[in-house]
C-alpha cells in the first residue's frame, strides 16, 4: 500500500518535488543572492546558469535572459537590497518570497520558484506579488 502511495505522490508532484520542510533554504538564499550579485556586476552568463533548464530555453542566450530582467524588471536587476520572507511549499512548488528595494528606494516582493535539478538548485520563474498578496 505505501508503495502505492508514493508511486501516486510522484505522479502528481514530479520526482523533483520537496516540501518546505526539507527545502535547503541556505542553498536556495545563496543561489538567489548569488544571482541578484549578478546581475549588479553585469555578468549575465552567471545570471542565467542559476536558472532551470526551462528557464534557459525559453530564452536561449545571456544576452536576451539579461535584457528581459533590465527591462522587464529594473528592481531586480540594479536591487539596492535583497530580504527573504519564507520559503514554503505552495501547490507542490517549493517557493521563496522575497522583498528587493529597487535603485530608485521602492520596495518590491517576488516569488521565486525553485527546482532541485541533478543535487543544484535553480531558479524555475519569478513573479512578482501585488497588494493584499504580500502577506508572508
Amino acid at each position: 500500500m505505501r508503495a502505492w502511495v508514493f508511486a501516486a505522490i510522484l505522479m502528481v508532484f514530479g520526482p523533483g518535488a520537496v516540501s518546505a520542510q526539507s527545502g535547503d533554504e541556505d542553498g536556495v538564499r545563496a543561489l538567489i543572492t548569488g544571482q541578484f550579485a549578478d546581475f549588479r556586476s553585469g555578468d549575465v552568463e552567471a545570471a542565467y546558469q542559476k536558472a532551470s533548464p526551462m528557464i534557459r530555453q525559453m530564452y536561449q542566450t545571456p544576452e536576451y535572459f539579461g535584457r528581459m530582467v533590465q527591462g522587464g524588471y529594473p528592481m531586480i536587476w540594479a536591487a539596492e537590497d535583497v530580504t527573504f520572507l519564507g520559503l514554503r511549499e505552495e501547490n507542490g512548488r517549493l517557493v521563496e518570497r522575497v522583498q528587493v528595494r529597487g535603485p530608485d528606494g521602492g520596495l518590491f516582493f517576488f516569488d521565486y520558484e525553485m527546482v532541485m535539478i541533478d543535487g543544484v538548485w535553480r531558479i524555475n520563474g519569478v513573479w512578482p506579488v501585488k497588494g493584499d498578496d504580500v502577506s508572508v
